[in-house]
């Protein structure tokens, strides 16, 4: 848990510091107040005092009362500033090192992990450091300060305050054993909740499709009935400590009356009355020291999540990416958008087989390269390694002469133009869309986005929608087909002129026609700029420079279309099934 204040910045430090003064200030007036109950009790019992006396006393009990009122506002204030300010802190901390993670750590996190750890953990440690502020220091500075206080006043009242200390740690150490591992499940709970609701938002066509309503359902119930008992169970553990811990104290104010009484019936007469004043002093003291340990169990009570939330960020925070970020921002002099792959081999990180093995090609400026192979036979897996979404396990992916694990990663991402298998449209504007990333925004002018939006053959659409490139987008661009969207992404990546495009089977969704005229006007439209290409459908790669098939992570053809037709089965295979003799021929 401590290992998460070191986040905590200077400015909020010195905003603790000042709350601490006023703490401070705080409990010494809240100890003031039996003093005063001590003077005004021997005024009534002492036969001619002044009334006036005693109305000046309550005044001095009032203005502590109403001070001790302003510093708990002020320290409330500061500790409402320093948990927002630190939650603001990890929430950026955590978007920041995700964004940085390669997609071997998000899927050991998972998605819904990690977005629960941004919201809900977050939110715990933000309680946890208001409560703190509030409870945490001032509790221990009222114990030892009433302590202090009662001392020297007898032996009696001491130990029964003692005895009473000892009974609520004991009681508050029994719960936490039992509570604390519930805590930790609540949290893994939660993130499996997110995840279902989360599968369920994202798949609902799949789901009503499917007529899996009471599957989705059931599945969600019982991870919701699991976090409720769980939550149950921690509850009335919880709710168990303050009827325990109120009876402590009555029984504590009893016990002290009771010894009061004995012990002022045994005085002499003369000590009769400062016996009684010490009693009620003392009663108000010993009151003040379990006050200070029932806001110790309040923070107990809170403490158990927060420390499973702080281990879960840290574990976030902690992990090192790995991709590591290079230096170099250029490629070698008088090289540009060329791609080369030496001896490359894959395997996900902990699985045993390769993904992909010893693949060596090379593309020059202005290329086309495609891939092509049957599901699972690394295609989009090769491509990825340009961008390191994964880093190769073995061999080298070079881009303009230089290994791509050298490059910077902003200078790399700014030469290549990526269009992704599923595409991804942002919540705003056509504009905006195509507009995206750092070159983006007023980095491109209204025409150049038109320009791009045209060339991907989706003017017709976006000029028919109302607002026409200032249409407004849903999030995750629901309110446009498939198509439409795989065509915008196309215009995103035709914007920013990179040196080479990714296309990840990004012609899928377009019908023959869309996808021939696509590739035409890209083809003349970027002249001089490098093409890699993954599809499934040969009518879209016959026009390639180069072909690569893929088999099992293999290369097992290696040409033009034509070449293939004649050497290559696996690519026979895969002709016939989509061509007819005819096209073969031609």
């Amino acid at each position: 848990m401590l290992k998460i204040l070191r986040y905590i910045k200077p400015k909020e430090w010195i905003q603790a510091g000042i709350s601490l003064l006023f703490i401070v200030v705080q409990v010494w007036l809240d100890l003031k107040l039996p003093d005063y109950i001590s003077q005004i009790t021997t005024l009534v019992q002492s036969p001619g005092s002044d009334i006036k006396e005693i109305w000046i006393t309550g005044g001095y009990m009032l203005l502590c009362a109403l001070g001790s009122l302003v510093a708990a506002i002020i320290v409330g204030f500061f500790a409402a500033r320093i948990g927002s300010a630190f939650s603001r802190q990890l929430r950026s901390l955590l978007f920041h090192k995700v964004e940085s993670f390669s997609m071997e750590e998000i899927n050991r996190f998972s998605t819904s992990s990690l977005i629960t750890r941004s919201t809900n953990d977050v939110t715990n440690i933000y309680v946890l450091v208001i409560m703190s502020l509030q409870l945490l220091v001032k509790a221990p500075i009222m114990a030892v300060w009433a302590v202090v206080k009662i001392s020297g006043k007898g032996l009696e009242w001491p130990l029964a305050t003692g005895i009473a200390v000892v009974i609520l740690a004991v009681m508050v150490c029994c719960i936490m054993v039992l509570v604390i591992p519930k805590f930790k499940k609540m949290q893994t709970l939660t993130d499996d909740l997110t995840r279902i609701t989360r599968e369920n938002l994202t798949g609902l066509r799949v789901v009503r499709a499917y007529n899996a309503e009471e599957y989705q359902q059931e599945k969600f119930e019982g991870t919701n009935k699991v976090l409720t008992d769980t939550n149950l169970y921690t509850s009335r553990l919880m709710s168990i400590m303050m009827p325990i811990m109120n009876l402590i104290s009555n029984g504590l104010g009893l016990a002290i009356y009771w010894i009061g009484a004995y012990l002022i019936q045994a005085a002499e007469v003369d000590a009769k009355l400062p016996l009684f004043s010490n009693m009620v002093v003392f009663s108000q003291y010993a009151m003040q020291v379990i006050m200070a340990f029932m806001m110790l169990v309040m923070l107990f009570i809170i403490f158990p999540r927060a420390s499973v939330s702080a281990k879960r960020i840290n574990e976030v925070l902690d992990t090192e990416s790995a991709i590591v970020d290079g230096k170099v921002l250029n490629g070698k002099p008088g090289v540009r958008g060329e791609v080369t792959f030496k001896n490359v081999s894959f395997k996900y990180p902990g699985a045993a087989e390769y993904v992909l093995q010893n693949v060596s090609f090379t593309v020059k400026q202005g290329e086309t390269i495609a891939f092509i192979g049957s599901t699972g036979s690394g295609k989009s897996t090769l491509i990825n390694l340009l961008p390191r979404f994964f880093d190769a396990t073995e061999g080298e992916v070079l881009l303009d002469g230089v290994n791509v694990k050298d490059y910077s990663m902003e200078a790399l991402y700014n030469k290549l133009g990526y269009v992704p298998q599923k595409a991804v449209m942002f919540k705003g504007t056509v504009s905006s869309n195509v507009a995206y990333g750092e070159n983006g925004g007023p980095g491109y002018s209204a025409d150049e986005i038109k320009q791009a939006v045209q060339i991907a053959q989706g003017g017709d659409f976006v000029e028919q929608m109302e607002g026409t490139y200032d249409a407004l987008f849903a999030q995750g661009g629901t309110n446009v087909s498939g198509g439409q969207k795989q065509r915008l992404a196309i215009a995103r990546a035709v914007c920013r002129k990179p040196e080479v495009y990714i296309f990840d089977d990004s012609f899928s969704a377009l019908d023959f026609k869309t996808d021939r005229v696509l590739r035409s006007v890209l083809k003349q439209e970027t002249a001089g700029v490098t093409s890699m290409i993954v599809a499934q459908r040969i009518g879209t790669i016959m026009d390639a420079d180069q072909i690569l098939v893929l088999d099992e992570g293999k290369v097992v053809g290696h040409g033009t279309h034509q070449q293939l037709l004649k050497d290559c089965k696996v690519y026979q295979e895969i002709a016939m099934s989509q061509l007819s003799e005819k096209e073969l021929v031609s």
